[in-house]
């Protein structure tokens, strides 16, 4: 799968005050629009917008967000018409999970990731019944729309130095990806299953982190992401009670969007130059907005942390050892030498 290479300094020396700037703003849209799940509308905007390179590229700042509401409502008809239908309902979602696998497998585009998010997401919600399905959904779609709106506003007000426009290189894997494919969409449909039983629905962002260790192809990366989404989560949960003590001290909405921009500085700086890979950090960032989110809307902070630790290590190295063990058993890629190369 293709992974967003770092930022350049050079290209874009105001990165870190972008992403600071979009994380407070998106944090800001809460009291806003009082939404019944504000962990999304904080950290959602921050993934669709952080990811972008090099100058402003409208097909994808503004491309992104319209996707995101298609497939939601999309996928949220889907999950109520086969909700009656247990057996059905979830050979259905295996099929889902292998298409975007397959998908990611055989062309590297992150599309695929997008469709496993959203699938994920909405069927476990749809499992608590339509009502809470229905709030994700509008939660979604809340937060695709304060993206849309955030990340022209943010490029607009701090733009890139380099006229250039970011254009992504993906690397298809080879081999029997159809059996990859496989092996991670049946891994997925059991932590479906565990995350259904275990969390509550305003904690369904964690969802993503267990998750998202599954899309990369071989098993080094496997085992790389998954230590990679267990430090950003203990960064992020630093970062987040350091705020919310901080907070403590004055409790005022600029205080806290302060200490958000300042939070999403530190990170994005470390973003340019830190000794771990970029995402670490960006994904640091979305666990400070989504866990500060939380604790100041109906969540404790010290039980919305542990439990985010505690649930993403959990299910991350769990996912990462059953997808590693059976790629070892079935061998099916093609050129190891290929597969594990560094991202």
């Amino acid at each position: 799968m293709y992974v967003t290479p770092r930022p350049d300094v050079q290209e874009d020396p105001l990165y870190a005050v972008r992403l600071g700037l979009t994380g407070m703003l998106a944090f800001a849209a809460i009291p806003i629009l009082n939404p019944a799940l504000p962990p999304i509308i904080a950290a959602l905007p921050l993934g669709l917008i952080a990811a972008q390179r090099k100058a402003f590229n409208p097909g994808k700042v503004l491309a992104a967000p319209v996707v995101m509401i298609v497939m939601v409502y999309a996928m949220t008809w889907f999950v109520e018409q086969l909700r009656p239908m247990p057996l059905v309902y979830v050979g259905s979602m295996w099929l889902i999970y292998f298409a975007a696998f397959r998908m990611i497998l055989k062309t590297g585009a992150p599309l695929g990731m997008l469709i496993i998010i959203v699938a994920l997401l909405m069927s476990i919600m749809g499992m608590h019944g339509t009502a809470t399905l229905e709030t994700m959904r509008d939660g979604f779609a809340q937060a695709s729309l304060v993206a849309f709106v955030i990340g022209p506003l943010v490029y607009l007000l701090l733009p890139a130095r380099t006229r250039e426009r970011h254009v992504d290189e993906p690397i298809p894997t080879d081999g029997r990806i159809e059996t990859g494919a496989a092996i991670r969409a049946t891994v997925l449909l059991g932590l479906s299953f565990w995350l259904y039983a275990v969390m509550q629905p305003s904690d369904m962002m964690m969802a993503m982190v267990a998750a998202m260790v599954l899309v990369f192809p071989t098993g080094r990366r496997v085992w790389d992401e998954a230590f990679q989404r267990v430090r950003a989560t203990l960064y992020g949960a630093a970062i987040a009670l350091i705020v919310l003590w901080l907070f403590t001290f004055s409790q005022h909405l600029p205080i806290v969007l302060g200490l958000i921009f300042l939070s999403g500085l530190f990170l994005g700086s470390k973003m340019l130059s830190g000794p771990h890979p970029s995402m670490v950090y960006q994904y640091a960032f979305s666990v400070v907005l989504a866990l500060v989110a939380g604790a100041l809307s109906t969540q404790d902070p010290a039980y919305a942390s542990f439990t985010r630790i505690v649930l993403t290590m959990a299910g991350a190295f769990t996912a990462a050892f059953c997808v590693a063990m059976l790629d070892s058993l079935t061998k099916w890629r093609g050129n190891p030498l290929v597969t594990t190369a560094p991202s």
